[in-house]
């Protein structure tokens, strides 16, 4: 998009818009942009909180209104606060702040993992599909409760996803293509985004309040979800594929979580 908005400008028609990642808007230098520090897919922060979400968009907007010249790359202040709209906290009549406060409680997921059995998949594999199964029925509830739902990037049903990236794992960064309609790159990066959009709407379908945060934590460091993705890193940066090492290197972790990098599995 940063790219994109330079061609759009010369034509003459004023650009704004969002960055995930402020390394590539500072190299690319878009005329104008505002820097969110949400994780990778969340560019107007926490789900379901109209509130924050105009507050970026206003933002990124008010940024048409600089008269000081581009490139303008603004930084939002503030952190996306909760996991879901405070409005949310009156939907059945009640205030019920004080049942499920992440910030005076803590959160964990409610969901227990069993431990996969089987000896038809490697282990790594079978662990994954587990949890998926266990997650299913939140992640159902989270679509059917919203009306939408992220998953679909890769075009393919989530269990396929996750068999795609273990494949991709076992061959270091290489691995038939299964899609006729995406390159190898594309795969991986829906893929991986599937994967993570299935766990945090399963995660946030129960009615707690929970912090960006927390959810990051909770899919990068207790899941075997995210386990196989910083296992996927270190194989798919030295892949043969151009686009899959540039997935690999600046989509597929975000920033705040590289420090798990060193003891990726």
């Amino acid at each position: 998009m940063s790219a994109l908005a330079h061609y759009i400008e010369d034509e003459g028609v004023a650009t704004t818009g969002i960055s995930l990642v402020r390394d590539n808007s500072e190299r690319l230098r878009p005329p104008r942009f505002l820097w969110v520090p949400f994780e990778l897919g969340r560019p107007f922060g926490a789900p379901n909180d109209a509130s924050l979400q105009t507050k970026v968009l206003r933002a990124a907007l008010a940024l048409l209104e600089r008269d000081d010249g581009s490139p303008i790359l603004d930084d939002y202040p503030d952190e996306a606060p909760y996991g879901r709209s405070s409005s949310d906290d009156n939907r059945d009549g009640h205030d019920n702040s004080d049942s499920d406060d992440a910030s005076s409680t803590g959160w964990s997921c409610p969901i227990a993992f069993p431990h996969a059995q089987t000896a038809d998949e490697p282990n790594a594999l079978a662990e994954v599909l587990a949890e998926i199964a266990t997650l299913a029925p939140w992640q159902t509830l989270a679509r059917e409760t919203r009306g939408r739902s992220a998953v679909g990037a890769a075009r393919m049903e989530i269990e396929q996803s996750v068999r795609f990236l273990y494949s991709l794992l076992e061959g270091q960064g290489c691995a038939p293509n299964p899609s006729s309609s995406l390159s190898l790159a594309q795969l991986f990066r829906g893929a991986a985004e599937d994967l993570k959009a299935f766990y945090m709407e399963a995660a946030t379908a129960r009615p707690a309040r929970v912090s960006s945060a927390d959810l990051a934590d909770w899919f990068w460091g207790d899941t075997c979800a995210g386990a196989l993705l910083l296992a996927l890193h270190p194989a798919t940066v030295i892949s043969p594929d151009a686009g899959v090492r540039q997935v690999a290197e600046g989509q597929l972790v975000p920033r705040d979580q590289s420090h798990r990098l060193v003891t990726a599995p």
